[in-house]
């Protein structure tokens, strides 16, 4: 298995921080006097991106998306002690490291992601960790994985993206690699779960 790798997508598959994200979408709302409706925003956010709600705010009250963003991000670095981890995160990261599987991150989120990877104690376990900040195009372009892909040699028929989202499943088909994630697809690459924990059996399935 020493050609296997894993890229990994951050919010919602590692981290539990969803209800830190919505927090710090909620009181930028408030600072702009925006209406706020949890659970539209949570769903809205599940199916596109965080930035794709703000760039539709900004066109729709003639307001700078940057600005909004910034705001955003800071309110969210405000809240890194919300983010938890995933069940079973810790325990796949060190199955996969045991098992000489290299690991990477690419995320949407911003470098915020290697304070909250470091005070988890998951930043060992990561090559390289790409972030919004790395100047990659935004996922479902496979711009980020092709530069994985040529920096370190790996094999696209044994790198597996994973995510939560159907756009990370897009993502991976995108760069012509695996995806392993919490969503049923037709792509023929993806292997659902229903849980971390059941990574390791996908592999031993294939032994």
């Amino acid at each position: 298995m020493q050609k296997t790798a894993f890229i990994w997508d951050l919010d919602g598959t590692l981290l539990d921080s969803y209800e830190a994200i919505l927090s710090g979408i909620e009181e930028t709302f408030a600072q702009f006097a925006i209406p706020y409706d949890k659970e539209k925003v949570r769903e809205f956010i599940l199916k596109f991106s965080v930035q794709d709600l703000l760039e539709q705010l900004a066109e729709e009250r003639n307001l700078d998306a940057e600005v909004l963003n910034q705001v955003r991000a800071q309110s969210l670095a405000e809240k890194n002690a919300q983010v938890v981890l995933m069940p079973g995160a810790r325990e796949v990261l060190a199955w996969a490291d045991q098992a000489g599987i290299q690991q990477f991150v690419y995320t949407h989120k911003g470098d915020n992601a290697f304070a909250i990877l470091r005070d988890l104690g998951l930043e060992c376990y990561f090559t390289e960790i790409l972030t919004s900040q790395s100047g990659f195009a935004r996922k479902p372009s496979p711009e980020a994985a092709t530069y994985l892909l040529d920096k370190y040699k790996l094999d696209p028929r044994d790198t597996y993206y994973i995510g939560d989202r159907i756009l990370d499943v897009e993502f991976a088909q995108n760069s012509s690699i695996q995806s392993i994630n919490f969503l049923e697809s037709s792509y023929e690459g993806n292997h659902r779960i229903q849980a971390l924990a059941d990574i390791p059996h996908i592999f031993d399935a294939e032994q």
